[in-house]
């Protein structure tokens, strides 16, 4: 049994506890808005084909979020700066959502501690260079988002 099935809900307390931090929020019900709206406004970008792919780089309760509640007729946006697209990010959930303005890199960070950074960046090569933008963390060192063990 994969480790990411095995430990599902272990992985996803580790990885919102690194968004929480990074966002500079004070709870998960917070952070888990956040990272739900940066994946949806990510997704809102892709063709199913390219979503898939994608999901399938992310532990396996990512995964289920990034895949929820999702209109697959719906044709793909075009990306925006960081700006907007932070914008489509706390768009959800208008009246309760707390995103902070650092919430994509913050997930961004967060999501390469538990993802195989081969096999990522592969997909995110394949996606393009905005998606690589999408998802690059601001770190001086790379040992700072190196897979956790936990």
């Amino acid at each position: 049994m994969p480790w990411t099935y095995r430990h599902a809900q272990k992985e996803f307390q580790a990885f919102l506890l690194d968004a929480r931090e990074r966002m500079g929020l004070v709870s998960d019900n917070m952070a888990f808005t956040a990272v739900e709206g940066v994946l949806r406004a990510f997704r809102a970008c892709l063709t199913p084909p390219e979503a898939l792919a994608f999901a399938d780089c992310l532990p396996v309760v990512l995964r289920g979020l990034f895949l929820a509640h999702w209109d697959l007729a719906a044709a793909p946006l075009p990306f925006g700066t960081r700006a907007e697209m932070t914008q489509r990010a706390q768009a959800l959930r208008p009246h309760h959502n707390l995103t902070p303005d650092n919430a994509i890199e913050a997930t961004a960070f967060a999501l390469w501690r538990y993802v195989d950074h081969a096999a990522f960046a592969r997909v995110l090569a394949a996606l393009g260079p905005e998606a690589t933008a999408f998802w690059k963390p601001e770190v001086a060192d790379p040992a700072e988002i190196a897979p956790r063990i936990f």
